[in-house]
């Protein structure tokens, strides 16, 4: 198994929800800090999962005993997701805005000669992506 093949294993549940919390922060976080702003339930669960990330080496502990990101990975989950500064937006969601606006122009500028099958392929196109993103927006890991 590669490394990166065991980051991507290992990068889950809490684990990557503390990961994606660090990343989002940009700075550098305390244990109590990602317990209490995750809502964990103790500052050992956060404890364990800051340290499962510094043994995968991802993660590295300050002399002040904070927690820095070392290195950004790329879990597959996250690859259907684009960082816009601290935003992570699904990347179906610029073929849904894509689409839509095509649909829209096309029916605006042909509002007396429209085409059946030209409106079922864009407004259908559009519904399918925006059907998507809504499937992918309500299972993100963060």
């Amino acid at each position: 198994m590669s490394e990166r093949e065991r980051i991507e294993y290992e990068l889950r549940g809490k684990t990557l929800t503390i990961y994606l919390y660090m990343l989002k922060q940009g700075k550098p976080v305390g244990v109590r800090e990602v317990q209490r702003d995750l809502k964990l339930s103790s500052p050992s669960v956060a404890f364990h999962h800051l340290d499962k990330l510094v043994r995968l080496g991802v993660v590295e502990q300050d002399p002040l005993g904070n927690y820095v990101i070392l290195k950004k990975v790329d879990p597959g989950i996250l690859q259907a997701f684009v960082n816009v500064g601290k935003f992570s937006l699904p990347r179906v969601g610029f073929y849904a805005v894509f689409f839509t606006t095509i649909a829209v122009a096309y029916v605006v500028s042909n509002l007396k000669f429209l085409d059946v099958y030209a409106l079922i392929g864009t407004f259908g196109a559009a519904a399918v992506f925006w059907y998507e993103l809504f499937r992918i927006w309500r299972r993100r890991p963060f």
